[in-house]
């Protein structure tokens, strides 16, 4: 499940004059209504592990496939991640994906940072099914898939990654000792002073808060994908329990939030790597792809995380001098 922003999350309301310099930005009232909502209720519900602690479901498998694809409902998501996670991975890099999928994100990562080598890693045969299908149709060969569990990364020598990368997996694992001991296993593959790139749900106070966020675009998204959205965020760790497994990874991770509550949490090294011409002008010509509802997105979600304090490494939208 990856990261989708709620319709109108920072709407830009443009001036009707094109001579005007006034830009807006106005956040959707009913989304106000939640994150305040959640932001001024005390604690953090119990966590509600998936009822499938990987996408074996071929359906449900599918069905997120689907949603991935080139101009799909995350293809904004998927770009958002691939431009901030290219920040944290160093050039010709060795980078480890965990809990890659049906790989439409790690395969959008692959493109734009096409000097590095990737393996994705995943616990269920569907999903690397869907992946290979997809890394084929994209023609990426600088991608392997190997089958295996997040915790112990089995198979891997101590540093043997430059970075390590994921996008909304780590909530699969069945409870904190797992989050815990994935970290443990992250810093043992990790080289020293490699690039970290972790993204997933925080968990919120208020189960209507996860309600709001998982159908909002119910009439939009498949029946089996909604249902997913909203498992995935009653399976999400706290902001706490985030904060208790980054120790395990080291000095010099930095932990990232949504705008006022944690809907979006990011475990990043600090301050990253610069990003070459190559990495952006791809990432450029991938946002001149995606439909305007879809760019609509990417600025949506990039506002929801800039107004929490994790600007945007490079806006796409922006000229690309090479």
């Amino acid at each position: 499940m990856a990261i989708r922003p709620p319709a109108g999350v920072f709407r830009i309301i443009r001036p009707r004059s094109r001579f005007s310099a006034a830009v807006t930005t106005m956040p959707s009232p009913a989304l106000l209504f939640h994150l305040f909502a959640d932001l001024l209720t005390p604690g953090v519900q119990a966590r509600v592990a998936e009822p499938q602690l990987s996408m074996d479901d071929p359906d449900a498998a599918a069905a997120f496939h689907d949603a991935g694809r080139s101009d799909g409902l995350l293809a904004a998501s998927y770009l958002y991640h691939a431009i901030q996670a290219s920040a944290q991975i160093p050039p010709a890099a060795r980078v480890l994906d965990l809990g890659c999928g049906p790989a439409n994100q790690l395969a959008v990562i692959a493109d734009i940072c096409a000097d590095a080598r990737f393996t994705g890693i995943d616990a269920s045969p569907a999903m690397l099914e869907l992946a290979a299908t997809t890394l084929e149709r994209c023609g990426r060969n600088n991608v392997a898939l190997h089958a295996g569990r997040m915790e112990a990364l089995e198979g891997f020598a101590d540093a043997s990654f430059d970075a390590v990368i994921s996008t909304v997996s780590l909530h699969h694992l069945p409870d904190c000792a797992s989050l815990h001991a994935c970290m443990r296993s992250v810093r043992r593959v990790l080289r020293a002073g490699g690039g970290l790139y972790l993204a997933d749900f925080g968990r919120l106070s208020r189960q209507r808060t996860q309600h709001f966020f998982a159908h909002e675009r119910s009439a939009v998204q498949p029946p089996l994908f909604t249902a997913d959205y909203y498992n995935s965020l009653r399976a999400a760790f706290s902001l706490a329990e985030w904060r208790a497994a980054a120790r395990h990874v080291g000095n010099g991770v930095r932990i990232e939030r949504s705008f006022l509550v944690p809907f979006m949490v990011v475990l990043r090294t600090h301050p990253g790597y610069a990003v070459d011409c190559a990495r952006r002008q791809r990432a450029a010509e991938l946002w001149q792809a995606l439909s305007r509802a879809r760019q609509r997105d990417l600025r949506d979600l990039a506002r929801f995380l800039g107004h929490g304090g994790y600007a945007l490494a490079y806006p796409p939208w922006r000229p690309q001098h090479r």
